[in-house]
């Protein structure tokens, strides 16, 4: 794909990732038929919460879209998706904080402690932080390795933020059973991937074992 493609095609990503938050502006704002019903600050932090889900299980499908299809141009868009995700997280735990806490930290600290679901949710935003901070190219290279490595708690997020909604939520876990269902097919085809890869690599080892012998 030329680089001028390529370029064209991010900044469509980009404009499509914002349509979420346009669209909650628009409602916050209360623009002619539309608005965020009887309770706006609740319907605030939840859609905001739930985009920042769908941002994170974007993100985890670029790889195995990437594998599926052969499209390895697929990998150049993850950083965006990510930083979006890591984005709403943001809004919905300030919104949460600001909105509905009015930043009082006792009354923030004691629904940390005493609710289970917050408690997810924190500790998902606390383990995202350092994910965002360290996704410039200047800090791959810094970091080298490891910087795979720090990178795979995205998957331990992911998996926080899906339970967070799933205890989050009172009655009707429908919709957060659904997410942990994409989840699960997403950590499912990454497994596949990861095991035909090291029967393939047994495979060449043995290969080159009997060629050595023969030798």
């Amino acid at each position: 794909m030329k680089k001028g493609t390529l370029r064209a095609l991010k900044v469509a990503v980009f404009l499509l990732c914002l349509l979420p938050l346009t669209k909650l502006a628009l409602e916050a704002f209360g623009v002619r038929g539309m608005d965020l019903g009887a309770n706006p600050v609740e319907e605030l932090i939840h859609r905001n919460g739930k985009w920042a889900l769908n941002f994170l299980l974007i993100t985890l499908a670029v790889t195995p879209l990437r594998r599926i299809t052969g499209w390895n141009q697929a990998i150049r868009f993850r950083r965006m998706l990510g930083l979006f995700a890591f984005f709403h997280v943001m809004l919905h735990f300030f919104m949460y904080a600001g909105l509905d806490q009015g930043f009082a930290i006792g009354y923030i600290v004691e629904d940390i402690i005493e609710r289970p679901y917050i408690t997810l949710g924190i500790t998902a935003l606390l383990l995202l932080i350092p994910l965002a901070v360290t996704s410039t190219n200047a800090m791959m290279r810094r970091l080298g390795r490891r910087w795979q490595k720090l990178h795979r708690l995205v998957y331990v997020i992911a998996v926080l933020g899906v339970w967070h909604f799933y205890w989050q939520v009172k009655q009707d876990t429908l919709e957060p059973l659904i997410y942990a269902g994409i989840l699960a097919l997403l950590f499912g085809i990454r497994i596949y991937y990861y095991l035909k890869r090291k029967r393939k690599m047994s495979a060449l080892t043995m290969d080159e074992s009997i060629r050595r012998e023969t030798a």
